[in-house]
């Protein structure tokens, strides 16, 4: 049928589809969709305008037609009217390599219908459909950043690709505070060069697909790059959710049952809440913040009843045991999910009633993408509860689903220029033209927005390491300001090596050194900061001391002695945020004046529930603890108090500066402490206190001593102080050890335990690989600003 004659049928579609081509309102009426959601309506209109595009909207709403369809009309019309050369015109990004497959058979659905050829590309494409798309390329290509880099290499897919038109990015905000996002955006300008380079119009319009975030305009500008307008579309979260926080108490019958399932009382008080819960609804997703927390829960469940329908979902376990458990909530056949991060993505399960968030979420966006996986349906309220554990597990929680209702969501930290990625694609340059001038470089890739500050002097710092490592990655002549691509294999090697911006973390076998038998397996992340000899942590339920690390095993023995000990799964754990917790410490400082002037602690609680969605029973435990203190004449640490307090060779600074604001405080004092002390300070640390293991008795005097001392410091001080103890930190060398890799200084098989820190620091200290694994480990793992806050 012409579009002529469907312009003669009555076509019945409202809002913004009326804008669109007519062959596409007749698929619309086909598909059932007549009206369109408020991402669409708002969308469409600009993006048919020809502009720059972030759409921000929760899990289910249309984001994705939004952004297609408007894509589709422009395509059909330029077909219409031109006869197309073969080439992609339309180029869909999207993070997950297992592409949703419900969003994938909604493409196709489309393409078909529409007559707009479609293929997806990625690293396990077979080599026949790859051939067949060299020979006829689709209008449309479905692929991730890491594919893209490897077929702008190759010269007919290249040629191929200088037609994109169109670009839209899914799950946005997935790649930008990422350098897999950095290595993207610089791809981009790439692709821009190549369109110009073969006579074609250079620039491409962005769409980019984001569930909710923070700093939309940041995204935005990530997305569009420096010199070019781009529209944000955002649509509020929080109307359409319902939060509320729940610390169940335990009754005689859990007592009973606690034996029963060889855990606590607590535990079982919290699983009989999630059982009911799940029991009176229809579909469950239960988000825990490890995979560890997932195992644990998943077993007492089936302790208890072997038959109830609840499976477990988390990235370490096998692909078909994942597809098993996705396929089973959506058929029906499991009520309930046990999930991490790994089902925040649009990984389809069908639709979901209700979101349990089993202890904090840590961090507001991560709630709120969490939350938004239930009320699919377009329309329907998002219901989320969280269950938490303890007092500062409950006003944690409580802080953080205000925010979320408040939509006061942490701002995206985007990489700024990582030296890395920039290394990686000079050498994709290389590769599209031998010989590039200084200027043209940094003239091309400055538009990138993590790149906007770029200057001559970190390009320069770059190319000097380029040219004088072996084998070379570039020759540069700096008298002439001239790269030059080298005469070796290597270069090729290094660029195909190294495509994944994706750190690949080690784990470590834990065997029992008594008897030989092997425990379990600890990530990279906990080893770096504690795997040291003597160190005692609880893994799998009982308690451990390190006595040998050799290569990737850990020998350990048996102890009794919990004092000290470390929760294994910390190195998963997600970063409490420094407002977070200073907001934890602002509710215990206003309770302590409440109550010290005479107000009831049930009083106080009836006030605050007011302003937090948690159960009030669950508030008055919370507090309690606050009004204990008080009553005793003990100080309460708050946001404005620091309580530091010894015991036996131990000092606890309880402080709200967030976990990474506690960690980088901890390093600092711990750095002092080993200076006068001459002998290692042991540090642990979370949101709201830090525990030093110290090998004398100190007094808490002696600490508060240095904490006015460090108030004198300056910030230039302060920094060299943390970058002194950076150097000898496991953090550091796990930082440095992914940096050099991803240079291709050091090969992936070389284990954390294989080479020393100070080794490391030896040979990469100068050089960008050094400077950069600092500015990760400064961006990452600690937070300075907090604690200037403190000191100021």
């Amino acid at each position: 049928m012409t579009s002529q004659e469907a312009k003669a049928e009555p076509v019945k579609v409202y809002g913004a589809f009326t804008l669109l081509d007519d062959r596409i309102k007749r698929a619309l009426i086909k598909r059932g969709f007549l009206r369109p959601t408020e991402p669409q309506e708002k969308a469409i209109p600009l993006i048919l305008q020809g502009k720059n595009v972030l759409l921000i909207a929760p899990t289910g709403t249309g984001k994705t037609e939004a952004a297609i369809l408007p894509v589709f009309h422009h395509f059909l019309n330029i077909r219409d009217k031109e006869d197309l050369s073969p080439g992609i015109y339309i180029l869909y990004i999207t993070p997950l390599r297992a592409l949703n497959r419900d969003l994938l058979d909604r493409l196709l659905w489309w393409g078909k219908e529409l007559e707009i050829s479609i293929a997806v590309r990625h690293g396990d494409t077979e080599a026949r459909e790859r051939t067949n798309q060299a020979r006829n390329p689709p209008n449309m290509l479905i692929t991730t950043p890491e594919t893209l880099q490897a077929i702008l290499s190759g010269r007919i897919m290249r040629s191929h690709l200088s037609k994109v038109r169109w670009v839209i990015v899914d799950e946005i905000h997935e790649l930008a505070e990422d350098k897999r996002g950095s290595q993207l955006v610089l791809a981009l300008e790439r692709l821009r060069y190549i369109k110009e380079l073969n006579g074609e119009d250079g620039d491409f319009q962005r769409i980019g697909l984001s569930a909710t975030i923070g700093s939309p305009e940041e995204v935005a500008h990530f997305l569009a790059g420096t010199n070019r307008d781009i529209e944000v579309v955002k649509v509020p979260v929080a109307r359409l959710m319902r939060l509320k926080v729940v610390c169940p108490s335990y009754t005689p019958d859990d007592v009973e049952l606690s034996t029963k399932l060889f855990t606590h009382p607590e535990v079982v008080a919290r699983l009989r809440l999630i059982r009911e819960l799940v029991e009176k609804h229809r579909s469950v997703l239960i988000f825990v913040n490890t995979r560890a927390i997932a195992e644990v829960l998943s077993s007492r469940f089936h302790v208890w009843d072997m038959d109830f329908p609840i499976g477990v979902h988390h990235g370490s376990l096998a692909k078909p045991s994942r597809i098993m458990a996705e396929r089973g909530i959506k058929e029906g056949r499991l009520k309930a999910l046990i999930a991490t991060s790994s089902l925040e993505l649009g990984i389809d399960i069908g639709h979901v009633d209700l979101v349990i968030q089993y202890m904090s979420p840590r961090q507001v966006t991560r709630l709120v993408q969490r939350v938004g996986r239930s009320g699919h349906r377009i329309g329907r309220i998002a219901k989320g509860i969280v269950i938490t554990a303890d007092e500062d597990d409950t006003l944690e929680a409580m802080v953080i689903c205000r925010k979320a209702l408040n939509e006061e969501l942490e701002p995206i930290k985007i990489p700024e220029k990582p030296l890395d990625v920039l290394t990686h694609q000079i050498v994709a340059l290389l590769m599209l033209r031998s010989r590039w001038k200084f200027d043209e470089v940094l003239n091309l890739y400055k538009h990138a927005y993590p790149y906007r500050n770029l200057r001559k002097e970190d390009l320069v710092f770059v190319l000097r390491y380029m040219h004088s490592r072996y084998p070379r990655l570039a020759w540069i002549s700096e008298k002439d300001e001239v790269i030059l691509k080298p005469r070796n294999r290597s270069f090729y090697k290094y660029f195909f090596e190294e495509l994944s911006m994706i750190p690949d973390e080690k784990h470590y076998l834990v065997i029992d050194k008594t008897t030989g038998t092997p425990i379990g397996l600890l990530d990279e992340a906990f080893v770096a900061e504690y795997g040291e000899v003597g160190i005692k942590f609880v893994f799998r339920g009982s308690l451990w001391v390190i006595k040998e690390i050799a290569g990737d095993k850990i020998y350990v023995v048996p102890t009794k002695d919990p004092t000290g000990a470390i929760p294994s799964w910390v190195g998963e754990e997600i970063p409490v945020p420094f407002d977070v917790s200073k907001e934890v410490g602002l509710i215990k400082r206003i309770v302590a004046e409440k109550i010290s002037s005479g107000i009831s602690l049930n009083e106080v609680v009836e006030d605050l529930s007011k302003t937090y969605p948690i159960d009030k029973d669950s508030l008055l435990r919370a507090l309690y603890p606050v009004k204990e203190q008080i009553e005793c004449g003990f100080p309460v640490p708050s946001d404005n108090t620091v309580l530091i307090e010894s015991w036996e060779n131990l000092i606890i600074v309880h402080v709200h500066l967030g976990l990474l604001g506690n960690r980088a405080l901890g390093k600092i004092i711990a750095e002092l402490l080993t200076s006068k002390l001459g002998a290692t300070i042991g540090v642990q640390q979370d949101a709201y206190r830090i525990v030093f293991q110290l090998p004398t008795r100190i007094s808490a005097k002696e600490v508060q001593e240095i904490l006015y001392k460090l108030s004198n410091y300056t910030k230039e001080e302060l920094y060299n102080l943390i970058r002194n103890a950076a150097i000898r930190s496991g953090m550091f060398k796990r930082r440095i050890i992914h940096v050099a890799r991803r240079f291709g200084a050091l090969s992936k098989s070389v284990s954390f335990a294989d080479i020393s820190l100070r080794k490391l620091v030896d040979m990469f200290e100068g050089t960008p690989i050094f400077e950069e694994a600092m500015k990760e480990f400064l961006s990452k793992d600690i937070d300075l600003k907090p604690v200037e806050w403190l000191l100021a």
